[in-house]
């Protein structure tokens, strides 16, 4: 390979981003935020987002709202917490921005899932009630075709 230092740069950003995702994927209920989350990778916020979106096909700020909302189904689907107790404990703020993320990527608001849920998923292994309930979204951003110098 000609470009042996671009190579090994291109490399250290794809192990900087798994990280970025990684705490993502361990502190989503914690208040997290691109600039906090660059920081804790050497690198800026907007080449943080940019690099993200080309790896994995969404923000980091998407990311992070997925993960949340995987987990409030999760919680919804057992049925003792209330819709706000759910939005606070996965670790959004604002419960208007909660149900309409949750909208968007389930297809109806929580509270009308938290209903239908706890009687789809009755007699069901929570294990495998959360792969079938699972929101849709982009898992990697599509493979680009090589290119031939």
């Amino acid at each position: 390979m000609t470009n042996s230092p671009a190579a090994a740069q291109h490399l250290r950003d794809l192990a900087r981003l798994r990280r970025v995702r990684d705490r993502i994927d361990r502190e989503y209920a914690q208040p997290l935020d691109v600039e906090a989350l660059a920081r804790g990778v050497n690198m800026s916020a907007g080449h943080l987002s940019r690099q993200f979106r080309l790896a994995y096909g969404e923000s980091p700020y998407a990311y992070l709202m997925t993960r949340r909302i995987e987990r409030a189904m999760a919680l919804l689907r057992r049925g003792d917490l209330s819709v706000t107790e759910v939005c606070f404990a996965v670790g959004c703020s604002s419960l208007g921005t909660f149900s309409t993320r949750f909208t968007e990527l389930v297809g109806m608001p929580p509270s009308v899932y938290r209903r239908q849920a706890a009687s789809a998923t009755a007699g069901i292994p929570s294990c495998v009630a959360k792969q079938v309930t699972r929101p849709i979204r982009n898992r990697e951003a599509p493979a680009t075709e090589p290119q031939l110098a």
